[in-house]
C-alpha cells in the first residue's frame, strides 16, 4: 500500500491508483475534461492540476495521470491550482464558447472575465473520441493528425474510414458537441449564472495553501432555504 496526504488528510492507496482516483474517493472534487471513466488516462486538458510537494520545491501535476507515491503531500484546491484552473478555463472558452459543458465549468469556478479572442473552434483536442473509438468500439476509425498548431482528428487523408459503423460514440462524449447560445463579444460570453457571487464561510484571502473544495458549498445551500 502507498501512504500519502491529500488535503491534510492520511490515507493509503494501492500502487497504481492515480492522483485523481484517490482525491475521488475522499471526496475531494477535481475538475476533468479530457478524462472519462472507463478510457485510458490522457491529460490533456490540464484542469485536473493538483499541487504536490512542500515549498519552493512544489509543482502542478495532471492528478488524472500522476501516481500516488509514498509520502507525497497533495492539495487539490490551494490557491495555485485554483489560478491555473482559472487561466485554463479561460483559454478554453476563449478557444469553444459555445460549449456547455466549458460554459458550466467556468461558472462552477467563478470565471467572470474572457480577455482572449474567440475563436470559436469545434475541437478542444481532448482525446476523448479517438480513445472512444479505440477502446470501447475497438475501430479506430478516427485518430489525431499533423502537430501543434495543424494538429486536428479525423480520417487518414480525410477518406471516409470503413472501420466506422456510424455509432455515434465520438459525438456522445465530445464535450464540445453540447451546445448552448453564447452572445459574440467578448464580455458578454460568460453567463456565470449558477456561479455563486460569494463564499460566506470563508475568508479566502486567508485561504492560500487550501481552497474551500465543498461541492456544493454547504453554506451557500443553507442559504438557499
Amino acid at each position: 500500500m502507498i501512504n500519502l496526504t491529500i488535503n491534510g488528510l492520511a490515507t493509503s492507496v494501492e500502487k497504481g491508483t492515480t492522483l485523481l482516483d484517490a482525491a475521488k474517493f475522499l471526496g475531494f472534487p477535481i475538475p476533468t475534461l479530457c478524462h472519462l471513466e472507463g478510457l485510458t488516462p490522457y491529460g490533456a486538458c490540464r484542469l485536473c492540476v493538483v499541487e504536490i510537494g512542500e515549498g519552493p520545491r512544489s509543482k502542478l501535476v495532471t492528478s488524472c495521470t500522476y501516481p500516488c507515491e509514498e509520502g507525497l503531500n497533495v492539495r487539490t484546491a490551494s490557491a495555485r491550482v485554483v489560478r491555473a484552473r482559472k487561466i485554463i478555463l479561460e483559454l478554453l472558452v476563449a478557444s469553444c464558447p459555445q460549449s456547455k459543458t466549458i460554459q458550466c465549468l467556468a461558472s462552477a469556478h467563478e470565471l467572470r472575465e474572457q480577455r482572449f479572442k474567440q475563436e470559436y473552434e469545434d475541437c478542444i483536442l481532448c482525446g476523448r473520441c479517438v480513445r472512444m473509438c479505440e477502446e470501447q468500439m475497438m475501430a479506430k476509425a478516427i485518430g489525431f493528425r499533423g502537430r501543434g498548431e495543424n494538429r486536428s482528428i479525423g480520417t487518414p487523408f480525410d477518406i471516409r474510414s470503413e472501420e466506422c459503423r456510424l455509432c455515434g460514440g465520438c459525438m456522445h462524449v465530445c464535450p464540445v458537441c453540447e451546445l448552448r447560445c453564447t452572445y459574440a463579444e467578448p464580455e458578454k460570453v460568460l453567463c456565470g449564472g449558477c456561479a455563486n457571487l460569494a463564499a460566506p464561510c470563508v475568508d479566502k484571502e486567508k485561504f492560500d495553501d487550501m481552497m474551500c473544495y465543498m461541492a456544493p458549498c454547504v453554506a451557500c445551500e443553507i442559504q438557499k432555504d
